[in-house]
Order: structure tokens, then C-alpha cells, then sequence
């Protein structure tokens, strides 16, 4: 397997990795996803192989991970393929209860992936996580484009970065939303891209959550309910919006490069994000609902 005698190989172009990805074939007709990276990143590409290894062992539904080496291009990793269909290119053909039954099975499936503990020397997160905030803030200062209404998510989080003492922190995902995730050929969730795994504040793995309330609502509202065991504290809350200000801030200066397209993504995610929130004056986003409000409505929400 290590020697990569694949018979035909299709090139990737989805995502925004800058790993070269390939579907390949073997002699035995099997598939494979290869990720082809620089040979600097080696030693990350080894750690994220065999983490994955270890979230494999929790029995997630996930990219398997089958092979790790060295080629003539660079690193390469080889990972099962997967059949079936792109979770966000479906979701809104579904169901709402349906919907909400993927995102419950999504925040289960997240909470099993953090019970991955954090390496013992892993830096004090108030320190690495306000040294992080420090760095958005200058970038966004010094974006030559602003949100309207940016100040707020600043404000915000200099109001709550007190929240930021003695979290704990875990095995990270990286990139935990429904762009990531597919739904096989037996209808079953499956975690795909591990490659920007890291080491952090379990609830700061739903910065990304935004981008499955803008596509599925009740998706969203079942990830957090299924992670939780629908008791969520109001300290999430809190903490989750201090995450997502932080990231909408680099979220501009990151999309400049790529064009105006994606600039547009940015102002209009950021304009729903304050919507949600009412302009950071609450905490709770205005797409979640909880069990007990989701049991009383069922009825809205039954299959047709």
C-alpha cells in the first residue's frame, strides 16, 4: 500500500487546503483519498496520521486513515474514500426533523472526539487563546475593508475575555462544520478532513458553527442539544460568541486575497452573525431552539 502502484488517479479540486488530493484507484478496483503535502510538513502530517488513528479507535464514522510516507512530490497520506454525498449540498433537501436528527448525531459524534485530552505541555489557554484575539484585532484594525458594526464584535470580546480562565482543553477537530461532513451511501453522518486538527478549548470547536446555522438551522440547534445532552449552560453561550467575534474579525482580512466574492461572504456572515446575536447584546443566536421548545413544535417540523 506504502508504494502507491495506484492504476488511475482524479484530481481534487474542493477546499481550501493547499494539499494536492487526489482520488486514487489500485490494481484491486479500491479507492482511496490521497493528500499529497510539502516534505517541511512532515512532521505535522505524522501527528495528524496517527491522532487520527486515535479518533478511529473512539469508533467515529470518519475518513479511515490507511497510509503514511514519503514520495517524489512530498508527504503523502492515504485515507478511505468515501461514497455518498456532501452533507451541506443535501441538507436543505431534507427534512427539518431529519436535519435536526444529523446535528444531534454531529454534537455526539464531537463530544466523543474530545474526549481526546490535550498533550500535558499544551500552553495555559487564556494565554495562547488572548495572544491569538491580540493578533485578529490588529489584523482586522488594519483591513483596509471594515464590517459594518465590527466594533462590536471587539467590544465584545475585551467585555468577556475573563471567560477565558482555566478552560480546559482537548483534541481538536480543526474545521468541525457541515462543509466537512458526509452522509454515506447507508444514510450514516461521516467526519471527513482531519488536516487542521489541533489543541484547544473543546467549545471553541464550534466557532465554525455558523456555517451550518446559515445552511440548516435546526442542524445547528441538534449539534449543540446532541453535544450537551440538551442541558447547555449558559457559559457556552457566552464563550461560543467571544469565538465566533474572534474569528469573524480574521475572517475578512483572510478572504481579501481570493476576491470579492468571498469578501461578500464575509460582510453578509458577519451582518447575520449580529443579527443572531442582536448586534452581541445577547448571547443565545436567535436560530437555536431547544428540546424542550423542539418537543412542544414537533408538529411544524413532521415529515410531510
Amino acid at each position: 500500500m506504502d508504494k502507491l502502484n495506484f492504476i488511475k488517479s482524479v484530481p481534487i479540486s474542493k477546499g481550501w487546503s493547499g494539499d494536492k488530493k487526489y482520488c486514487v484507484t489500485f490494481k484491486d478496483g479500491t479507492k482511496y483519498l490521497l493528500r499529497i503535502s510539502p516534505i517541511e510538513q512532515f512532521d505535522r502530517k505524522k501527528e495528524g496520521f496517527e491522532m487520527m488513528k486515535e479518533v478511529l479507535s473512539l469508533h467515529i464514522p470518519m475518513c479511515q486513515p490507511i497510509g503514511f510516507g514519503v514520495c517524489d512530490e512530498g508527504v503523502y497520506s492515504l485515507q478511505s474514500w468515501i461514497d455518498g454525498s456532501d452533507a451541506e449540498d443535501v441538507i436543505s433537501d431534507l427534512s427539518v426533523s431529519k436535519q435536526y436528527a444529523y446535528g444531534l448525531n454531529a454534537g455526539n459524534i464531537l463530544k466523543k472526539i474530545h474526549t481526546i485530552p490535550a498533550p500535558k505541555q499544551q500552553e495555559n489557554w487564556e494565554i495562547c487563546f488572548n495572544r491569538k484575539i491580540e493578533r485578529k484585532i490588529q489584523m482586522y484594525s488594519e483591513c483596509s475593508i471594515k464590517y459594518e458594526g465590527g466594533q462590536l464584535f471587539i467590544n465584545y470580546i475585551n467585555e468577556n475575555r475573563y471567560l477565558l480562565h482555566n478552560r480546559p482543553q482537548c483534541y481538536q477537530h480543526g474545521d468541525y462544520h457541515i462543509g466537512n461532513m458526509m452522509i454515506g451511501t447507508n444514510d450514516k453522518l461521516i467526519i471527513i478532513d482531519f488536516d487542521r486538527y489541533d489543541y484547544g478549548d473543546p467549545w471553541e470547536e464550534f466557532n465554525r458553527i455558523v456555517w451550518c446555522a446559515q445552511k440548516a438551522p435546526m442542524f445547528a440547534t441538534g449539534m449543540v442539544n446532541g453535544y450537551f445532552s440538551y442541558n447547555v449552560p449558559m457559559e457556552f453561550w457566552r464563550l461560543l460568541a467571544l469565538y465566533i467575534s474572534s474569528n469573524t474579525l480574521s475572517s475578512l482580512p483572510w478572504a481579501i486575497p481570493f476576491g470579492q466574492g468571498e469578501i461578500d461572504t464575509m460582510l453578509n456572515q458577519a451582518k447575520e452573525i449580529l443579527k443572531w446575536l442582536n448586534n452581541m447584546n445577547n448571547s443565545i443566536p436567535t436560530w437555536y431552539i431547544n428540546e424542550k421548545d423542539y418537543l412542544k413544535k414537533r408538529e411544524m417540523y413532521a415529515d410531510n
